[in-house]
């Protein structure tokens, strides 16, 4: 039988460690709420990360638009 309140295992020194909430998360959440309610948040992770998406690809499309393509120089 699991014991489902342990800590989780420390990381090995070759894997890389991840710089994002997500997973601590999904480890809180685990033991308090129905996977539905996890499905949920996981899903509003996604959505969240998808609108910051977009505004970098607004952002990229808007300097691509303005950038000035330089000028022609004679040389001699």
């Amino acid at each position: 039988m699991t014991d489902t309140n342990q800590a989780p295992k420390a990381e090995s020194a070759e894997a890389p460690r991840a710089h994002c909430i997500g997973p601590a998360i999904d480890a809180m959440l685990k033991g308090f709420f129905p996977e539905e309610t996890r499905a949920h948040f996981r899903n509003a992770r996604i959505e969240m990360l998808r609108g910051f998406r977009s505004i970098i690809d607004a952002r990229i499309q808007h300097l691509s638009q303005t950038q000035e393509k330089g000028t022609t120089v004679t040389v001699e």
